[in-house]
This record gives C-alpha cells, sequence and structure tokens, in this order.
C-alpha cells in the first residue's frame, strides 16, 4: 500500500485541492465517480481510489457498511477491504471486530445519535451543530476505547435503519486537532464516503430480503402502530382514537400482513425500519 501512496499522481492531487472549494460541479463528480460502486466487481477499484485520496490528506480511512454485524468488508474476490486495501493490519486497531468495543466505542454509538459529519477527540464531539445526545457520550478513555487519537466520523444512515461509519484518522497519530482539516475537508470526505458505502451495500445486498416491496400502509394503520410501538394496548388504542378495540386489532392485523410480518412485534419493527414511526425528541 505505501507504493500505492508514493505513486499518487498530481491529477489527484490537484481535483483535491479544486474540489475541496466546490469550485465545480464536474470537479466533485469527478471524485465521487472514483468512489461510485455500481456492482461486486467495482468494489476493489473504488476502496482504492478512497484509500488513495485520503491517503493524500494524511488520512487513513476505515469503513463499516453496517454497525450491528462484524461481518467484514470485502470485495469481489473476498479480500477485506479494511484489512488488504486500508491497511488496518496491526492487531488492536480494528474495533469493528472486537464485538465489546463494537458495542462500547464512542465512534458508532455517536452515529446512531447523528446523521452529519463530525470530528471527535478526548475533549469532545464537534460538528456543524450543537448535539445533546452526543455531548451525553462518555468519552473516559477516549483512545482506548475508539483505539485512534482523534477521527472525522462520517454516519450513513441507509434504509432499512441500517447505519454505517466511516472514519478517518491521522496517519501521524501525535494529532488530535481535527479543526482545520474538517473544515477544510469534512464535507467533502462525506459525499465521497456515502457514496462508497451506499454503493456497497446495494451492491453486496443479499437475495433474502425481509422487508416487503412497495408496502403501503394507510393512515390509521400508522396511527395504530405508532401508539403501539411506545407501549399502548388495543383498549387504550381504540381509546385514544376513538375506535372500538375490534377496529383497532383489524387495523394491526392489516398492517401485519402488508409488512409481511409474523406477529405485532415485528409488525413494529419493520415499520419502524421504513421510517412509517418516525423517531421521538
Amino acid at each position: 500500500m505505501n507504493k500505492m501512496a508514493q505513486n499518487l499522481n498530481t491529477d489527484l492531487i490537484d481535483l483535491l485541492d479544486s474540489a475541496r472549494s466546490f469550485s465545480t460541479n464536474d470537479q466533485i463528480q469527478a471524485l465521487l465517480n472514483r468512489v461510485t460502486i455500481s456492482s461486486p466487481d467495482d468494489i476493489h477499484d473504488a476502496a482504492i481510489s478512497l484509500y488513495e485520496i485520503t491517503t493524500e490528506l494524511q488520512l487513513r480511512v476505515a469503513v463499516t457498511a453496517d454497525i450491528s454485524s462484524t461481518e467484514a468488508m470485502v470485495d469481489a474476490e473476498g479480500n477485506s477491504l479494511n484489512g488488504e486495501v486500508f491497511g488496518w493490519l496491526a492487531d488492536g486497531e480494528r474495533w469493528w471486530e472486537d464485538k465489546n468495543l463494537a458495542l462500547s466505542s464512542p465512534l458508532p454509538r455517536a452515529c446512531r445519535y447523528e446523521a452529519e459529519p463530525f470530528w471527535v477527540n478526548k475533549d469532545g464531539f464537534k460538528g456543524n451543530w450543537r448535539n445533546e445526545y452526543l455531548e451525553e457520550i462518555d468519552l473516559h478513555e477516549f483512545q482506548q476505547r475508539s483505539l485512534v487519537p482523534a477521527a472525522i466520523v462520517v454516519p450513513v444512515h441507509q434504509p432499512f435503519a441500517q447505519i454505517g461509519v466511516v472514519t478517518f484518522t491521522p496517519i501521524d497519530k501525535s494529532i488530535e486537532d481535527l479543526s482545520d482539516l474538517f473544515i477544510q475537508y469534512g464535507e467533502l470526505l462525506a459525499i465521497m464516503a456515502r457514496r462508497f458505502v451506499c454503493g456497497y451495500t446495494v451492491a453486496m445486498r443479499s437475495a433474502r430480503r425481509l422487508i416487503p416491496s412497495d408496502c403501503d400502509l394507510t393512515k390509521r394503520e400508522v396511527e395504530c402502530l405508532s401508539w403501539a410501538a411506545i407501549g399502548k394496548t388495543d383498549r387504550e388504542i381504540a381509546m385514544i382514537l376513538e375506535l372500538s378495540p375490534a377496529t383497532v386489532r383489524y387495523h394491526m392485523i392489516r398492517a401485519g400482513e402488508r409488512l409481511n410480518s409474523v406477529n405485532r412485534g415485528q409488525a413494529i419493527f419493520k415499520a419502524g425500519q421504513l421510517g412509517y414511526l418516525g423517531a421521538s425528541a
């Protein structure tokens, strides 16, 4: 991989310098084209391009398409992207492979509460706006739990409640302040990260689909599911909506059928994945 970094051409450097200022749509599109994945065969080359771009910025990139899974991201030949392309080979530096760290690390945890890029070190989270949820995340022993001194983090929220994470960390491990780099390149890194992860997810999506296509719930079905999601019984929902309990049960059953669900809990879960239930503040 070091040879690859040494052989970066001046065209890429010029493209980065111009694209960071978003001077033309063509320059942004040229970078996006480098990291676009349309099929499994594109994955390796797109990963190489993402590696080259981040290396030019003196950063290391790590990618996780789904923080709920420890399954490694791979190219069409089964080669690990984080290991064999991005160079995360040393023991004790891959939080996504450790189930305990994957659940306790502040990096993926923050991505459950934020959708926009941010950067973080032991002193806190810094982004485009204040997020009270992030302020309440425990950052004690930050480096031991995140395995990096500082990182620019791009959450990638995808369909069906799948969350990916792309981290950009300084090659120079003594650097803990990424404020200038975030201002210069944060948005550019974010659009490239999202393009890469979303393309990978679609290209590698399993043929086994649990979410029905073109699911169309009625207003009443959504209302009943929404109240059920916060723990209301059919009788309580009936009182709230001024319906009979039998009518509420009918709407819940019909919603379950539309969602291909085997029970009430799964219907609520699938409706949430499709965004029908919204989110509490």
